[in-house]
């Protein structure tokens, strides 16, 4: 028989913040807050928002070029940034991890020919730790 459990709030017994969730085939765990995504945003090819998530701004700074501002920082510069984008078919998209930073990061959609290019829509998400 199936269960429901309706919560608000989850907390950890050893460490509030830390939930281990046993992971496929019963042999593993996997810490719950690590697999979350801590960002992400879909946008047009300006600065128009289309859904988001702890994001608190967006500034187009040039063809294919997007600085993101997190609404809650992360706790280190030490996290990976992902997307896609769709136009053609013939773009890929660029993750500037120079330019990662605790309150945002800076990333790049490119063209089939490697030159900076704007999109119809980007995707970006972000891993990592919160602070």
């Amino acid at each position: 028989m199936a269960s429901i459990l309706k919560v608000d709030t989850i907390t950890g017994v050893a460490t509030a913040g830390s939930i281990a969730i046993t992971g496929e085939g019963n042999s593993t765990t996997t810490n719950l807050q690590q697999g979350l995504c801590k960002m992400w945003v879909q946008h047009n090819a300006g600065t128009a928002i289309l859904d988001s998530n702890n994001v608190a701004s967006l500034t187009d700074s040039g063809t294919g070029d997007y600085n993101v501002t997190y609404t809650n920082a992360m706790a280190s510069t030490q996290y990976t940034c992902a997307g896609s984008w769709g136009n053609d078919g013939n773009g890929v998209f660029v993750a500037d991890s120079l330019t990662a930073a605790l309150v945002g990061t800076r990333y790049k959609t490119l063209g089939s020919s490697g030159s900076a290019g704007d999109c119809a829509t980007a995707n970006c998400s972000v891993h990592g730790d919160l602070a």
